[in-house]
């Protein structure tokens, strides 16, 4: 259960209400009044709880689970124990998000600009935002309708804010246009400049960096991510991306939509990704590439030239994803092989 001081929980609700929530089905329509007040996991779940299974890993736990409801693939069914309700769905996972939401849906800001905050006379505030304690809206910045800044954030000079947008605790942002729907986690840095110099044995001399950051809606940026602003060229993250905390985005780069880059990930600059790119943890993709849509890099990886659309792979320098991995099986072998033969 979810610790109440932090989570409102907005339960109960009846089983058939939450399939119509989740998309899904219920294996036993009988069942459609049972009362479900809250979400766990199959360990945690007891009878009046409703929890997912979504690999077959956890198949163990599913069988051993005391939830009262579970959202599980039509495959796992029969390994249900008795007693449980099932919601059968092709995605248990997204399903299952659906019900949680329900359950815990975001709550939003409460309008108000606090005192401690300083907004300059002439930025633009929609209806129903709220500015936290210590927060600074400079001139000329403009904040869509229900815009949430939290405490210590700086929204700087004409930054443009899209609705429903939240700004979290001590982020800044310069340079930017960003979009509808977005949610920018705490300590995030938008705009600053780019890491753009001529390098010369008399010194190393600074290039200006003159372009902006154009931010899609509906995208995530989280906690102490950096996206530096373009030389000339804007720096621009597509609708619907999801960038996880630490990651570095580097100028001129340009992200398609609906890309995951997940944490201490890089891209260095002008490199272009398609749509629905992933950079798993850790990885790295070198400047002035395009990222074909589609390409996964696994973790620890490092791209150095061009993708064909929907590669996998792994590696530094990365490679397909098959060989890479025939590679590692036959390092292993021959290394097993060698330390079974005699000393010579």
């Amino acid at each position: 259960m979810a610790d109440p001081r932090f989570f409102a929980n907005r339960g109960p609700f009846r089983l058939a209400e939450l399939a119509a929530i989740g998309n899904a089905e219920l294996k036993h329509p009988e069942q459609s009044d049972l009362m479900i007040a809250d979400v766990a996991s199959l360990e945690a779940a007891g009878r009046n709880d409703v929890s997912f299974l979504d690999n077959r890993r956890y198949a163990d736990a599913f069988a051993a689970s005391h939830a009262g409801a579970c959202v599980v693939a039509a495959a796992f069914a029969d390994q249900a124990p008795e007693g449980m309700a099932l919601l059968i769905s092709a995605r248990p996972y997204r399903s299952y998000a659906k019900i949680a939401s329900a359950f815990y849906p975001d709550e939003a800001d409460q309008p108000r600009i606090d005192e401690g905050a300083h907004v300059h006379p002439t930025a633009s505030i929609g209806g129903n935002c709220a500015i936290g304690a210590g927060a600074v809206v400079e001139a000329g910045a403009v904040l869509g309708r229900g815009v949430s800044v939290g405490a210590t954030a700086i929204i700087g000079r004409n930054v443009t804010i899209g609705d429903a947008t939240r700004i979290g605790a001590g982020a800044s942002l310069s340079h930017c246009d960003v979009g509808s729907r977005c949610l920018i986690h705490p300590g995030v840095r938008i705009g600053q400049r780019g890491f753009g110099f001529d390098m010369a044995p008399e010194g190393h001399l600074d290039v200006p960096q003159l372009g902006r950051v154009r931010i899609g809606s509906d995208v995530e940026i989280g906690a102490n991510t950096t996206v530096d602003r373009g030389a000339g060229p804007d720096t621009v993250i597509g609708d619907g991306c999801k960038i996880d905390n630490l990651v570095q985005i580097g100028h001129n780069v340009v992200m398609g939509r609906h890309c995951v880059v997940v944490a201490q990930a890089a891209i260095a600059g002008s490199t272009q990704l398609g749509d629905f790119v992933v950079l798993a943890g850790q990885s790295g993709v070198a400047g002035h590439l395009k990222i074909a849509p589609g390409t996964q890099l696994a973790a620890r990886s490092g791209i150095m030239r061009d993708t064909d659309a929907g590669a996998r792979l792994a590696g530094n320098p990365a490679i397909p994803a098959a060989e890479f991995f025939r590679q590692q099986a036959m390092l292993a072998r021959i290394t097993r092989e060698r330390s079974k033969k005699p000393d010579e």
